[in-house]
Parts: C-alpha cells; structure tokens; sequence
C-alpha cells in the first residue's frame, strides 16, 4: 500500500504530495487497515483530496455489502476444518476429503468477508475502494481464477514485479520464469515457510499450459453462464476442473508442513471408509460438518445470483418485494449473531 505510493512518483506516475494529513490519511486509512485491499496512491488519494457529502444510497450501499461481508467473515469461516488437519492420520479420508473443500469455502469467507466489509465501511464514508474479489470459484481456468482472486495484490505483482521483469516480452522462456518468480513471490508473501512457495509454485504450474497454449486470456470480460441461470455441461466441467486444482493447493497452504500435507493427500483414498476420529462424539460432528456445508451451499447460491455485479447483495434482492427482502436480511443477521459467540481463528489476519 505505501509502496504504491513511493513507486507511482519514481515512475512519475504521480506528484509528490505536500499535505501531510491526507498522505496520512491515506497510509493509515482503517477500513483496509488489517487485510487489504491493497489501494494504489493514485486512486485512493484524489479522493481523500475532494471534499465528500454523505449519500445516502452509498450508505445503504455500503451497508448491504457489510452485512453480505459479515455472514461470510462470520457464519462462512467457522469452519470445523481443524479437526481434519489437526488428525490427518487417524481421520476417514472421506472427512478429509470434504475438509479440504470446505476449507476452500473457509478461506474464502474470511478474506472476502473481510473485504467487504472494508469495502462496505469506506463507501458509507464516501470513498470507492479496490474490489479485491469478483467471484473467484466461479472461475473457468487458472489465469481467470487469478483475475478473480486478492485482485489488488495480483494487479500490484504484475504492476510492479511482472512487467519491470519483462512480462510477456522476449518470448517464451523469459514469460514462464517471470510467471513463476511473480507466484513464488505470492506464495513467500505469506510467510517464510515451504508450504507457502509449494501453493505458489503450483498455481505457477497450472498457469504454464494456458501460457504456452495463449490460453491465458480465453476467459477475460466475461462471467461464466451470462444471461443464463445455468452452465453449460462444458463450463460445468471447467468450473469444476479449476476448483479442484484450488483446492489441492489449498491443502499445502492450510498444512502445517509440505509432509503433512503430502500425508493428508495420500490418507485421502488410503483411509476412505477407516479412521478413529468419530468414536466420540461423531454424530454430532458429523452433523455440525454437513451444517457448514449447507452454510457454503447457501453463501453459492447468492454468490451466483449475483455473480455479474461488484458483490452478490448488490441488485440480487431487487426484485423481492420489501418484506421478503428485509426477512432475508434478518435471517442473515440472526445467523451472524448465532455464530459470533463461537471461538474464531479468522486466516488472513496473520498474514
């Protein structure tokens, strides 16, 4: 976020500001404080310059796309993914299996739940920040996965380390090593630990056969089934296909060590119908894990309703007549409060 700054002046991209207070305001605006967006100096600053009057339709704006943003930082990240990952050996590889995809949906809660809400909280204030999440599970490829996916920090990579590397210049070679450092570098972002460059260096992998196919771009302005309420069998077939490749990814990132993680694929088809974990208790977390579920199924559902707009609450509710509408809004803040008693480790806060 400060770099963006300091960089955007060597490249003369911007001037130097003088005011003290809005350079400040903008290296310690709290809303993206803790986890992003990663705003760019040049479009957050111009509009810490101008004066603002409250508006009451960004305010209501703003207050939808909280409320969406807390059910899934909430209600979505409480996840019971621990219980799979803390006893890898002795858990049924079914149960591992259905962790690693309900881990996805974790992750994903968390961070654009978070989102969000900053998103939300600075257009009541009467700013437009970054959008750093467009639908990112309802991809068709890799690179599209990308675009969609912490789009701030993908768009600062390429900015600022792809395209000073070269890019895609100079030909084939020099576009698979920048591909690669740009990932590496992702993954390193998140911590010094191999488990991190692994999940890096993997999406790495799956990006260089659409590069070398000029693949890379075959999904750019498009969403997915538009004008449509359902898929087609082929783009069904490459939803799924790309979240399965997030997923086994995922695995490395969530594990405590590349071993670990290598163990918790290899129990997955070893110990499909065995393990000891559920001779306590198991019926009640079984059926606490198929709640969670139905929870994702839900948070899809909306997400795909709105798929074509800047977060799924935004016009999704249109239609509805008003008491419908304001009863989906109560239910969601009921389910909010029901879970936020519960004991949270919300992931991107440690990154």
């Amino acid at each position: 976020h400060g770099l963006s700054y300091v960089l955007d002046i060597y490249n003369e991209k911007i001037e130097p500001r003088r005011n003290i207070v809005d350079y400040s305001l903008f290296v310690s605006f709290f809303p993206l404080l803790v986890a992003g967006p990663i705003e760019r100096a040049r479009h957050l600053l111009p509009q810490i310059e101008k004066p603002r009057t409250f508006d009451y339709s960004k305010a209501k704006d703003g207050a939808k796309q909280i409320l969406g943003g807390l059910f899934k930082k909430i209600v979505i990240a409480a996840q019971y993914v621990d219980l799979a990952f803390n006893n890898t050996e002795t858990t049924p590889g079914w149960f591992l299996f259905l962790a690693a995809i309900l881990f996805a949906f974790q992750i994903y809660g968390d961070f654009s739940g978070y989102t969000d809400i900053a998103l939300g909280t600075a257009r009541i204030l009467g700013f437009e920040l970054l959008q750093n999440f467009n639908f990112p599970y309802f991809s068709r490829d890799i690179a599209e996965f990308w675009r969609r996916w912490h789009i701030s920090l993908s768009s600062w990579f390429k900015d600022y380390l792809y395209i000073p590397l070269g890019g895609s210049r100079g030909g084939m070679a020099k576009t698979i090593r920048n591909t690669f450092i740009i990932f590496l570098v992702s993954g390193f972002w998140h911590g010094a630990n191999w488990t991190f460059l692994v999940w890096g260096g993997l999406h790495a992998c799956y990006m260089i056969p659409l590069i070398v196919r000029n693949k890379n771009r075959a999904n750019t302005n498009s969403v997915v089934a538009e004008n449509r309420k359902l898929p087609s069998f082929s783009e069904f077939g490459q939803l799924i296909g790309t979240f399965a490749l997030v997923v086994l990814a995922w695995i490395f990132f969530r594990a405590d060590s590349v071993s670990h993680a290598l163990i918790y694929i290899k129990n997955i088809p070893l110990n499909l119908l065995e393990g000891q974990t559920f001779r306590e208790n198991g019926i009640m977390i079984i059926i606490k894990f198929l709640c969670c579920f139905f929870l994702a199924a839900f948070m899809l559902t909306i997400e795909w309703l709105g798929r074509g707009d800047k977060y799924a609450l935004e016009h999704t509710l249109d239609r509805w007549k008003t008491i419908p509408r304001y009863a989906f809004y109560y239910l969601l803040i009921i389910l909010i409060f029901l879970f936020a008693g519960e004991s949270q480790n919300f992931i991107y806060f440690q990154f």
